[in-house]
């Protein structure tokens, strides 16, 4: 291959890090009492097709991605108001395939991926509640804000086309609004994906990428305390890449539909299966997830 077909599929893999954009995350504006700590683990199965450039000489790329995770946050109370942070640290392995110029090629990786910080805080509705309190508080529409802060500590090689890492920063300043309506509850979410450069890019080049915006709606219904489930959506566009100076087209337009159900274990512990599938994706991966999440809570 020549360099520009190794730097293409290099943009091509990276198509596999738009992970960020596609979570479907219902209840995460969701009012809790402070002092509250959660830890747990998640893990993901998704596959599927990825859409590439049409003006790159690749056809049927597929991937495979399984990925688990640990995380732990943490409730308290910020001028008032209900706050949370929240990290987690991923692991993840992956395998695609395609067809260059009908020569099939594949590529198998696996490491740490970028880790995660989220910090949240409730502006409207979330005052911040002691236990005994919160059991009193009748439930109320809130207006959350939130920053996610994605770092590059994940597993990357210069010298490599494909990384698990990303070499760069990326941040998502994101509202969200939860509206209860008896034992429904609906929600709505807007962000924007900021990115930073990849100074360091395959064959020295700098890759940049574009603001991505999303949209996620989200409608819960909770059965009894612990047990509830949630129709899940998400829209997100923008991203277009530039490599080495020469913008690729490569602007994403893509929704994503899921299902979310949690279950309740013994006191403290729950289990949460997840669903989601692609419906529309002009360009980037279209993946059909299968999670499972057990998760630990105490005051």
């Amino acid at each position: 291959m020549t360099l520009r077909q190794y730097i293409a599929l290099a943009t091509l893999m990276l198509a596999l890090g738009t992970a960020q954009a596609q979570q479907l995350e219902p209840r995460a504006y969701s009012p809790s009492p402070i002092g509250v700590n959660i830890i747990g683990m998640a893990t993901a199965f998704q596959s599927g097709s990825v859409l590439t450039d049409p003006s790159l000489p690749f056809d049927n790329v597929s991937a495979h991605v399984d990925s688990a995770a640990t995380y732990y946050g943490r409730t308290f109370d910020l001028f008032g108001r209900l706050a949370s942070i929240t990290a987690a640290v991923p692991y993840a392995w992956v395998s695609a395939q395609g067809d260059l110029q009908e020569v099939s090629r594949s590529v198998h990786r696996s490491g740490f991926v970028d880790p995660q910080l989220r910090f949240a805080a409730n502006l409207l509705g979330g005052p911040a509640l002691t236990p005994r309190e919160f059991r009193l508080q009748k439930p109320q529409t809130t207006l959350g804000v939130s920053l996610t802060v994605i770092a590059p500590f994940g597993q990357y090689d210069a010298s490599k086309l494909v990384n698990i890492g990303t070499n760069r920063w990326a941040f998502r300043p994101e509202l969200g609004i939860s509206h209860p309506v008896g034992n429904w509850a609906l929600e709505l979410y807007a962000g924007v994906w900021l990115f930073g450069s990849n100074d360091n890019f395959y064959g020295g080049q700098v890759r940049k990428q574009d603001a991505l915006a999303t949209i996620q709606t989200h409608v819960v219904y909770t059965f009894r305390p612990g047990l509830w489930a949630a129709a899940d959506f998400t829209y997100y566009t923008g991203g277009s890449t530039t490599v080495g100076g020469i913008s690729k087209d490569d602007r994403q337009d893509n929704t994503r539909g899921g299902l979310t159900l949690s279950v309740p274990l013994v006191q403290g512990q729950s289990l949460k299966f997840s669903w989601a599938e692609g419906v529309s994706t002009r360009i980037g991966s279209s993946f059909r997830t299968l999670g499972l999440a057990w998760q630990m809570v105490w005051l």
